[in-house]
């Protein structure tokens, strides 16, 4: 059974614009597909219908044989501990009023991994006290660690980073609750091509440590051939070729894949 199954889904926004039209695919357990497309094409509208923050007009999600559509609240709640994304603009997706170890810890707050004994904090939120604390932030420093961070940035706030630094915190965030698929998107688009290509070392060296599964969505054919084992490509809202990488980027079928790989032509076989 794939980790992730998505069959005909749909979603159509105002004026019957389909970002998303008849969709299906598998994503196995421990692979990278890489999704990519140009900007417009619904790569990242469906990243996000597969973890429910859009909601779809149609089609079915099945997650290790769950229906993601027909689960309720809570239940979304649960399996979200078993999904997460890394987003594209590592200046938007941290909150700027809170510290790093505060951004971090949230999902193991709000999932109830940090136990103990809670107390009410000034800005009205409960966080753990006590032995419990120092649990917490053990396990924050272990997550910087992890994404090639040092201790010192726990204190720290957003601002204080570079874009590449930024990314390595949502990066950590996203690995708090150690999930089994990570929805990447566009995560080294807003980053220099040095930076970016530190950033995709990582997430391939993250993959092998804590066995992840990732949805890779990106605009560049090159990044998506060097970390992906299967490549879909996404065009108006279909997906109009998907198959292993180097079958993808060495006999493409269709006119719009081989448009992508002729941008770059160190691709073409």
């Amino acid at each position: 059974m794939p980790l992730l199954e998505i069959r005909n889904l749909v979603k159509v926004f105002s004026r019957d614009i389909r970002a998303v039209d008849d969709v299906s695919l598998d994503i196995q357990a421990g692979e990278t597909l890489g999704l990519v497309g140009e900007s417009g094409s619904g790569k990242s509208t469906l990243g996000r219908l597969i973890l429910r923050l859009i909601e779809p007009t149609s089609g079915s999600v099945h997650f290790e044989g769950r229906h993601l559509l027909s689960a309720s609240a809570s239940e979304m709640r649960r399996l979200r501990r078993d999904m997460q994304i890394i987003f594209q603009d590592p200046f938007a997706s941290l909150d700027p009023r809170y510290r790093v170890e505060d951004i971090i810890a949230e999902p193991l707050i709000i999932h109830g991994d940090s136990g103990g004994q809670k107390e009410l904090c000034g800005d009205g939120r409960l966080r753990p006290s006590g032995r419990a604390k120092l649990d917490l932030l053990s396990r924050v420093t272990e997550l910087l660690r992890a994404v090639g961070l040092d201790e010192s940035a726990r204190l720290r706030y957003p601002h204080e980073f570079s874009g590449g630094q930024r990314q390595r915190i949502g990066i950590a965030r996203a690995l708090a609750l150690r999930p089994k698929l990570i929805v990447c998107d566009e995560p080294v688009s807003a980053l220099d091509v040095s930076v970016g290509a530190q950033i995709i070392n990582l997430l391939a060296q993250l993959q092998r440590d804590f066995g992840l599964t990732y949805l890779f969505i990106s605009h560049s054919m090159p990044v998506v051939r060097y970390l992906a084992t299967r490549i879909a490509v996404m065009y108006r809202g279909k997906i109009v070729e998907v198959g292993d990488t180097d079958l993808i980027t060495g006999n493409p079928v269709h006119p719009y894949t081989r448009s992508l790989l002729e941008a770059t032509p160190e691709l073409l076989a």
